[in-house]
């Protein structure tokens, strides 16, 4: 279930009753947010999704932190920050069009991940 993201399919329920909205910030680890932080004010002032911009660009996190030999530290130094960066990039851009874009790619990647390009995904939304 975990390898096809099967397991948020019981999140839809927290989208219909308003709690979630498909498209926003992914829950942190309270332990690693900084409420003091503006920028992880802003992230958390948003309705968390179910998929976001950072959920599909690191859809194979558990491979990549399994790579190292600290993965609690690479995730803290480097992928927290850059997921924090995309979350805060894609909300000044985003639109209607761009989260169904976003979700769609989501499902495609779910169930269908070849041809899977992280960099790739993140220039079709960042432009970077």
């Amino acid at each position: 279930m975990r390898r096809y993201k099967l397991d948020e399919i019981p999140q839809l329920w927290n989208v219909v009753r308003g709690d979630m909205a498909l498209v926003g910030p992914r829950p942190e680890v309270p332990a690693y947010v900084n409420t003091k932080d503006p920028l992880w004010m802003a992230i958390l002032s948003r309705r968390p999704g179910i998929t976001d911009l950072p959920t599909l660009v690191y859809r194979n996190e558990e491979e990549i932190l399994a790579r190292f030999p600290h993965p609690e530290r690479y995730y803290r130094e480097h992928i927290l920050p850059d997921k924090l960066a995309m979350n805060l990039a894609y909300g000044r851009q985003s639109s209607p069009w761009q989260d169904l874009r976003l979700v769609a790619l989501s499902v495609r990647y779910s169930f269908w991940p070849a041809g899977f390009d992280p960099q790739a995904i993140r220039a079709a939304f960042l432009g970077n």
